[in-house]
């Protein structure tokens, strides 16, 4: 299992994937900068707080840019096996196919856990670059607390996408299925129903803002279920597949 993820690592270390995802962790909280430079051009006598700052950024991340992201990323980790024809030499190591699976959602996970900190990180400097008030250590705190949560939460979800990259071997239908997702968020957005759909759930979870009508352990069993679903169809499809 160490050997397959030192060699996971080794070939993200050659490609450029990583940078490229770095830039796309940099929208949210550039966005948001942006916006808020246009509000203190408007009103400069706005009061700003870090919190409002580090929650609308969260926002972003866990329903818009976060889903498709950490989605390409998955369908990059999972479907380069098959793009570069190498998986059928993985696997006359031999190489346990279960245990291939494992190491690059180990990978998955570190990954998007950094660029879940460069989010909270350029905000926090942009947040300082707009003198923004409220820096307090309980604030930090509270919100990179809500960004972790939120980030180990998209990547239990990943397992659906992991699902259709197996079943496509292309990053197109993957891409399609996590624009798909997106729009579902935006659409849920302002509806209690959001606390029932697994990705918008996310952000409910995270930034503990439950709907009245449905409890916050709806949400929970909602995420937990999808993911777990979405890994047990994955390991059965891919032991089952015949690899030529």
């Amino acid at each position: 299992m160490v050997d397959l993820l030192y060699t996971e690592l080794l070939k993200l270390k050659r490609a450029k994937m990583f940078t490229v995802s770095l830039a796309g962790a940099a929208a949210a909280p550039a966005m948001v900068f942006i916006g808020y430079l246009d509000l203190k051009a408007k009103r400069p006598d706005e009061l700003v707080l870090f919190s409002e700052l580090f929650s609308e950024t969260n926002l972003y991340v866990l329903l818009l840019i976060g889903t498709l992201l950490y989605g390409v990323i998955t369908a990059y980790l999972f479907n380069r096996e098959f793009a570069e024809d190498t998986l059928k030499h993985l696997l006359t190591i031999p190489v346990s196919r279960t245990g291939m699976i494992v190491s690059k959602l180990v990978l998955l996970l570190l990954w998007i856990m950094a660029l879940t900190l460069t989010a909270w990180l350029l905000t926090l400097v942009f947040g300082l670059i707009l003198q923004v008030k409220g820096l307090q250590a309980a604030v930090l705190g509270e919100a990179l607390r809500q960004y972790v949560l939120g980030g180990f939460l998209l990547f239990l979800l990943s397992t659906p996408t992991m699902l259709v990259t197996f079943l496509f071997r292309s990053y197109v239908p993957t891409i399609i299925f996590t624009a798909v997702l997106t729009m579902a968020n935006v659409a849920l957005v302002n509806r209690e129903y959001k606390a029932l759909f697994p990705w918008s759930a996310v952000h409910v979870i995270a930034s503990g803002s439950a709907v009245p009508e449905y409890p916050l352990l709806y949400s929970v069993l909602a995420v937990l279920a999808a993911s777990a679903a979405g890994l047990a169809a994955t390991v059965v499809y891919f032991r089952r597949m015949d690899i030529q």
